[in-house]
């Protein structure tokens, strides 16, 4: 068998949930293949046992010891099969659950990785989180079962020409009950459909919901709206309760039903046989073997309904994943090459010089997101980088020459040396002056391993200040050709702010830098200002010069205070 995952998962069939599947099991047709060969030869060692057995009573009762003895070691010889087999099957079962989980999951962390900041636009996290948690395992079930449902379906086959090989009433009411069963269980199969869809779509805006009080605890909790919150979460998860118990109750149907339907057909059955056996149609052990073949029988049609449940799962689940993969990413990137230089935004007017420590005040916040988004070409936008294009350029080359750090960026979970340097290569003296520009030294002092000390997911153990500097730190360790900085000291205390400020700057000589801030002590240590009003430049030069002849500049970094 190969090893897992595969280097390339492959370009996947978004057409359907059900083109997918079919997609899915192509990837891997020689591993299934293999399984489902390995599952007939267990279903069938099982499925001839009843007839080795009557043939042996049938010699017993002849006291043919030789044809004893041939039917002792044909049922040797299944047993042995079934051993084999049995293992085998296993073992090429779980390689398929595994090749489809694994190809899903490749999948979905490239798709999230191309989509980057459009994919929380587009899905909520708690759909990302449901497609993670439970839909990746429903479609390697589906691919499973494939092995042991079809062997399931030529048992079936194979024991139906047997019986009615044996005896044509016999046969033909098998043959004639096991559609008639399954019928049965139809009506089922769709109801359980729609309530797993519903379930599943609960689930995902409840995992929702956790995420967003478990980041939001401490606001919840300073406002006094913990409670509230928390009630709006008992809510929701009553509605997953019931909704899965809808789910439960349309199961506990079809397991009912496949029990009893299989049992009747095994009574008519074996009561006929009884009565032919009594009659001298059939031989005592031909009775045995009826009856044997007809509780045999219970398995495979066990294993074609929890097919069907399995694979209308895989299907809801596979919705689901192509829902991910079918989101197109709200920019792209072209061919063009850029020398560098000035990097334009031509909708506001922002004009970024190479070289320069620059600032943007804009009378918003959201001003200045936008065209730090812009520039950065998180958002679409009509920039240019060295009289390029931004959009000409392609996507990756962009992410490496320009960095956009904002307080939405994320410390994640690890060595905080590893989580600082990112890019990989950079050595100890690089990071200490990373955390002097950023004043974090104190905070790797505190800590018990300095820079190997773990980091917890999201850096909770971290302040609002400490993890708005420790990212400050990253973004300037990451040394890009051009970086912007949207609000990076609004966290932080006035005297860390200036000395920020301060050593920024040094840091920052002779590279390109924005910083979107309408901080005094910040702007004050830049070399040009650009004023933003109505997202549009409105007036440019220095902090102390804006100062006195733009009242509505002054107003907006003074909040109105002399």
């Amino acid at each position: 068998m190969r090893p897992l995952p595969e280097a390339d998962p492959g370009t996947p069939d978004l057409r359907s949930p059900s083109r997918y599947l079919r997609w899915t099991a192509r990837r891997q047709a020689r591993a299934l293949t293999i399984g489902i060969t390995l599952a007939t030869l267990w279903w069938l060692a099982q499925a001839l046992v009843p007839t080795a057995i009557g043939r042996g009573i049938d010699a017993i009762r002849l006291k043919d010891t030789e044809a004893l003895l041939t039917w002792g070691a044909v049922l040797l010889g299944l047993g042995a099969t079934q051993a084999v087999c049995g293992v085998m099957r296993h073992r090429y079962a779980f390689f398929n659950w595994l090749a489809a989980a694994y190809r899903t999951v490749q999948l979905t962390t490239r798709q999230s990785t191309r989509l980057g900041a459009t994919l929380s636009k587009k899905m909520s996290t708690g759909e990302v989180v449901s497609v993670g948690n439970s839909d990746i395992a429903y479609i390697g079930s589906a691919m499973d079962i494939l092995l042991r449902g079809s062997g399931a379906v030529v048992a079936i086959v194979a024991v139906t020409v047997i019986l009615i090989a044996t005896s044509p009433v016999l046969g033909l009411l098998v043959l004639i009950g096991i559609p008639l069963m399954l019928a049965a269980l139809g009506p089922l199969l769709k109801p359980l459909h729609k309530r797993q869809h519903v379930h599943r779509e609960l689930q995902g805006d409840l995992a929702t919901r956790a995420t967003d009080i478990v980041a939001g605890l401490r606001v919840l909790r300073g406002i006094g709206g913990e409670q509230v919150f928390a009630g709006l979460y008992r809510e929701e998860s009553q509605r997953v309760r019931a909704a899965g118990v809808k789910v439960a109750t349309v199961e506990s149907y079809l397991e009912g039903a496949q029990l009893l339907l299989p049992g009747i057909l095994i009574a008519t059955v074996t009561g006929l046989g009884a009565a032919f056996a009594l009659g001298g149609t059939i031989t005592p052990g031909q009775l045995v073997a009826f009856y044997g073949s007809a509780v045999f029988l219970i398995a495979p049609m066990r294993t074609l309904t929890e097919a069907a449940d399995s694979l209308t799962k895989g299907h809801v689940a596979a919705r689901r994943v192509i829902r991910i993969l079918s989101i197109e990413p709200e920019v792209g990137g072209g061919t063009g090459t850029s020398e560098g230089g000035e990097l334009v935004d031509a909708a506001s007017g922002v004009a970024v010089r190479p070289g320069v420590l620059t600032a943007v005040a804009a009378s918003t916040p959201e001003e200045a997101i936008a065209i730090a988004e812009r520039l950065g070409r998180y958002t679409d936008g009509d920039v240019t980088f060295g009289g390029v294009p931004l959009a000409d350029l392609p996507l990756p080359e962009v992410r490496r020459r320009i960095l956009v750090s904002d307080n939405n960026a994320r410390l994640f979970a690890g060595r905080l040396r590893d989580e600082l340097d990112v890019r990989g290569g950079a050595d100890g003296e690089a990071v200490r002056l990373a955390l002097h520009a950023a004043c974090a030294e104190d905070i790797v002092e505190a800590l018990p391993g300095g820079l190997d000390a773990h980091v917890a997911e999201s850096g909770r153990e971290f302040s609002g200040g400490q993890q708005q500097r420790l990212r400050l730190a990253r973004a300037v360790l990451t040394d890009p050709e051009v970086l912007i900085l949207v609000e990076p000291t609004s966290a932080v205390d006035a005297h860390s702010e200036a000395r920020i400020a301060e050593r920024l700057a040094k840091a920052r000589s002779g590279r390109t830098t924005l910083v979107c801030s309408t901080s005094p002590l910040v702007l004050d240590r830049t070399d040009h200002v650009i004023y933003v009003d109505g997202g549009a430049v409105a007036a440019e030069g220095s902090h102390r010069d804006l100062l006195t002849r733009v009242p509505a500049y002054r107003a907006a970094v003074t909040r109105g205070e002399d």
